[in-house]
């Protein structure tokens, strides 16, 4: 008797439908999978025998054979587990094919005990089922709750294979999940810090305000002990709030990377994601054989935060001039290509030399022009082209830091500006691939961002001036253009041209470009 079932493999952050057909016919005892599985999939042959003899049912001592269709499609993932399990004793007599006339979708990791254990992409997985037609979805407990945020989706959570084949063969009730949407989004808004906390550094706040309001890359330069991780580390607090559409996209990548749980089933805070400077290409792009995400993709639709900026490998720094400049980032290998989303906001921080104290005031440098030059030559001329505002963060005095002024810009105070300032783009763009000004192609600049003919003249002498490149002189365009939406300004004048020009005048302070 040949039993079907159906489930999901993940390729990148989407789920393909897989059919999982189990044949036992007589003969010697075997147990073969075919269709294209992996190492782990292959190894479910011992979880699924342990899992159905300890649950109390009988295992054929028959030859069994499983077939994974499309076969041409590699399938991943310990969730094959269940599936197979099921299938077997359907394919025994034991249970139905169906259930309620319904074909039966799951997916879910076996312990040898028969509990049903966590997997990967559960939240694509119901984001397929919704496409294809799909209204019931069991999986496990703990990611069931992630699962039913489509809501169009019923989800059944169980928790063991024997409680599985009971509610299968009807002999008992478990009542589908509910995801309150108001209140996982009220567990999820949550950020550590605040503007206020940060004493002096007015132009680095600025500087941190435009680029949170027209969500464009920055890069901070300054001695050790300034403030810049501080700065970095609240800028998501003062980011607008992420839409539904925006908390699903990160979330499928969460869930594909393992990231989420029964405690944390959808993502609503923007990520911030901090890497170390030894991470590896891998670690930060993505890769693997089969390649997972990377930091780049978790830190989608939020901050890519990398401290000592200098530090990272040169060739792990020029990784980022695609997802920077596209917003996605595609890994090929031998076998597949796949393509993850990381549309991020960069924020990077240095020191202006090796020792730190380069152009200060408070302490002299002790690097040589060689060493300076090296240092500084570690971040290309095409990377820093593609960061938009470059501040200074001077060393803060005794008096910034030992005062205590209760007139402190909050947080919510500036994300208040930020907001209007993003909704100014999000209606202007009505239409258009884009929702923010760093998205700005070069002919939508020329059709949202109308310069006068005073401001063409300072740009032409900025440009000859700091010897910049074509795409410098848009990335000034496009701050100016969200300087001007702050003020509620339709119209770019030569003074956000000015602030905006302000904020490449470190390539030339410090000899960055």
């Amino acid at each position: 008797m040949i039993a079907r079932l159906n489930t999901f493999t993940i390729l990148g952050i989407e789920a393909h439908p897989v059919e999982v057909e189990v044949d036992i016919s007589p003969g010697m005892p075997a147990f073969n999978i075919v269709g294209l599985p992996d190492n782990v999939v292959k190894e479910s042959k011992e979880r699924v025998r342990t899992a159905i003899k300890n649950s109390g049912f009988e295992f054929p001592l028959e030859r069994i054979t499983v077939n994974l269709a499309p076969a041409q499609l590699r399938k991943e993932g310990s969730g094959f587990d269940l599936p197979i399990a099921l299938g077997i004793l359907m394919a025994n007599g034991v249970l139905p094919c169906q259930r309620n006339g319904s074909p039966i979708y799951c997916a879910g990791e076996l312990a040898l005990d028969g509990r049903i254990k966590p997997v990967f992409g559960a939240l694509s997985m119901s984001i397929t089922a919704k496409e294809i037609g799909i209204s019931d979805l069991i999986l496990p407990l703990e990611n069931a709750m992630e699962a039913a945020l489509v809501q169009e989706v019923t989800v059944y959570p169980l928790q063991t294979f024997n409680e599985t084949v009971l509610f299968l063969m009807g002999k008992k009730d478990i009542q589908p999940l509910q995801a309150n949407l108001n209140e996982l989004t009220k567990i999820s808004q949550c950020h550590t810090g605040d503007f206020a906390e940060v004493r002096g550094q007015e132009q680095a706040k600025r500087g941190m305000e435009i680029a949170a309001a027209g969500g464009h890359n920055i890069l901070m330069v300054g001695p050790p002990g300034a403030g810049k991780t501080m700065l970095a580390q609240r800028l998501p607090s003062i980011l607008p709030p992420m839409s539904f559409e925006e908390a699903l996209e990160t979330t499928k990548i969460y869930s594909v990377a393992g990231l989420t749980g029964r405690d944390k089933p959808l993502i609503f805070t923007r990520p911030f994601r901090a890497p170390h400077h030894s991470i590896s290409d891998a670690g930060l792009i993505g890769g693997g054989q089969i390649p997972k995400p990377g930091e780049v993709s978790l830190a989608h639709n939020g901050v890519l935060f990398l401290d000592e900026f200098p530090e990272f490998k040169r060739n792990i720094i020029d990784l980022l001039r695609q997802p920077m400049e596209d917003g996605k980032v595609t890994i090929s290998r031998a076998t597949i290509t796949l393509t993850y989303p990381a549309k991020f906001m960069l924020v990077a921080a240095m020191n202006p030399c090796p020792c730190g104290y380069l152009g200060s005031s408070q302490k002299p440098c002790t690097c040589t022009t060689t060493q300076v030059i090296r240092y500084q030559s570690k971040i290309s001329g095409p990377v820093l082209d593609r960061i938009d505002i470059h501040i200074d963060v001077p060393a803060v005095s005794y008096k910034e830091l030992s005062s205590h002024c209760k007139n402190m810009e909050t947080s919510e105070e500036i994300r208040n500006r930020v907001v209007k300032a993003r909704q100014r783009q999000i209606d202007r763009y009505y239409g258009e691939p884009i929702a923010c000004n760093a998205h700005l192609s070069p002919s939508l600049i020329e059709k949202y961002c109308p310069i006068t003919n005073q401001g063409h003249r300072l740009l032409k002498e900025a440009m000859e001036r700091l010897n910049l490149s074509a795409r410098a002189y848009h990335r000034i365009i496009k701050v100016a253009r969200t300087i001007a939406d702050l003020e509620d300004s339709e119209n770019i004048s030569e003074d956000h041209l000015l602030e905006s020009i302000q904020y490449r005048t470190l390539d030339r302070s410090y000899g960055l470009l």
